[in-house]
């Protein structure tokens, strides 16, 4: 391992237990208070998203705004974001999906992509997909192609990147 990956792994957190008995939580915090860690985190995150010559970047509420703000900065592109219902105040599209320990909606802005703009999905961690899933699926909606999704943390084990068929995911760190 390179001593990117070695200090980020040594910066998040594991929490038992949490939202719920029997999930182990993967606690970025420590990370984004770390200066040199969440730098190493955004140019690791650059390296993944910058090949896919994206127009736009779409992070999902909340914590992949973390990622997307820097990374749209750097590749000199805006960010169209996807939010939890009633966040966004214009005509909005919806997406439902599926969490590996419940269910949710997500929104985005009827106008916020373009038909025939290359997005990426941006987003702190990857499980099951869904989540992911449900962002590309509104891009989509805009006419927008989705070129990829990056995530900081990919939780392999439970194979979110079947749920996105054939767009490639790209992560960080992997468990």
């Amino acid at each position: 391992m390179n001593a990117r990956i070695d200090l980020l792994r040594a910066l998040i957190r594991d929490v038992p237990d949490f939202p719920k008995p029997g999930i182990l939580f993967r606690d970025i915090t420590p990370m984004l208070a770390d200066a040199a860690g969440f730098l190493a985190a955004i140019d690791a995150m650059e390296e993944l998203v910058r090949p896919l010559k994206p127009d736009v970047l779409l992070p999902i509420e909340s914590r992949g705004f973390l990622f997307a703000a820097p990374l749209a900065n750097r590749l000199g592109i805006g960010l169209a974001p996807v939010r939890k219902p009633g966040k966004l105040p214009a005509s909005t599209h919806k997406a439902e999906y599926a969490l590996e320990y419940g269910h949710g909606v997500l929104e985005l802005h009827v106008d916020a992509v373009k038909p025939g703009q290359r997005v990426v999905v941006i987003d702190d961690l990857i499980a099951t997909g869904g989540t992911a899933k449900a962002a590309a699926e509104l891009a989509g909606r805009s006419g927008a192609e989705v070129v990829g999704a990056a995530f900081f943390i990919e939780l392999s084990f439970l194979n979110g990147r079947a749920a996105l068929g054939d767009i490639p995911c790209h992560a960080v760190l992997n468990y």
